[in-house]
């Protein structure tokens, strides 16, 4: 994948507190844990016990939602890849 969308993706990890991933009708919010060539991992869930890790495919997140907790505004904003 390009450089320039795994820069975008590493800022999405770093933005707010937690980030979310509308895809399919799914939601998954949580943490991005890791960032490989093709897909990404998102942590969701609080502690060990529940949630789960979710790998999505860069190629999944063309028809995705993305957003993060903005702690300023109290709310979700919304991520443009």
């Amino acid at each position: 994948m390009s450089e320039a969308l795994i820069n975008r993706l590493v800022e999405f990890a770093e933005s707010g507190n937690q980030q979310k991933i509308v895809l399919a009708g799914q939601s998954y919010q949580g943490w991005i844990m890791e960032i490989t060539e093709d897909a990404l991992l998102i942590s969701t869930g609080y502690a060990d016990k529940s949630g789960k890790d979710v790998w999505i495919q860069f190629t999944e997140l063309g028809q995705a939602e993305l957003s993060y907790w903005d702690n300023q505004g109290s709310q979700w904003a919304e991520f443009k890849l």
